[in-house]
């Protein structure tokens, strides 16, 4: 559990409502992230308990620090979608407008 600072707002990852972890394929050699497509960068989608959607974002690359971005409601289904999770219900209104 981890604590940020995102746009003049402190978010605490123990405090979410909400995470989902992200998914990996095995390509032969290495696990690489689904949401990335890299083998040393992941993410990891929260909703916060007032119900807005953030990443955090942390690499294995020496040197690289943690860090969180919001998403719009559009973008944290998408990548609801392409885990292969069941959207929440506060996104299933948005469904149709990210996949086809």
């Amino acid at each position: 559990m981890a604590r940020y600072k995102i746009e003049g707002t402190i978010v605490d990852t123990k405090n979410a409502s909400a995470s989902w972890e992200e998914e990996t394929d095995w390509n032969g050699n290495n696990h690489i992230s689904r949401a990335t497509g890299s083998q040393w960068d992941h993410q990891r989608l929260y909703r916060s308990r007032r119900g807005r959607y953030y990443l955090e974002c942390w690499s294995q690359w020496q040197g690289s620090l943690p860090h969180v971005e919001w998403v719009s409601p559009q973008e944290a289904a998408r990548w609801l979608l392409l885990m292969d999770e069941d959207l929440p219900e506060d996104l299933k209104d948005v469904a149709e407008s990210v996949s086809d």
